[in-house]
């Protein structure tokens, strides 16, 4: 029974920092072979995946992204963590964090969702 939890500010102004953290509970996030994802929803649009930290540290990004996005990790707290910087209120969003399998990148365990809008 793997649960995840979004936790940080709601509310970020433009051209700052978005950080987010996901704290893992039921699962280790250093098992082989999971990794665990940042996703993302616009108001009205789908879900953009924007990167993942794997088991064993390793980082991947939406390349559309990536210029702006840090993944990490707390191994001793079971958490993981997202920093978007220079965000803009086209970063308003639905964000969640899940558990992505290897190969198909499915995620089997998903947060419940944090909303974060970007506004001055």
């Amino acid at each position: 029974q793997v649960q995840l939890q979004e936790s940080g500010p709601g509310l970020v102004k433009p051209s700052q920092m978005l950080s987010l953290t996901c704290t893992v509970s039921g699962g280790s996030i250093t098992t082989s072979y999971y990794a665990w994802s940042w996703i993302r929803q616009p108001p009205g649009k789908g879900l953009e995946w924007m990167g993942a930290i794997a088991y064993d540290g390793s980082t991947y990004y939406n390349p559309s992204l990536k210029s702006r996005t840090s993944i990490s990790r707390d191994t001793s707290s079971n958490q993981f963590s997202l920093q978007l910087s220079s965000v803009t209120p086209e970063d308003t969003a639905v964000y969640y964090c899940a558990r992505t399998q290897p190969l198909t990148g499915y995620g089997d365990y998903w947060g419940q969702g944090t909303q974060v809008t970007v506004s001055s």
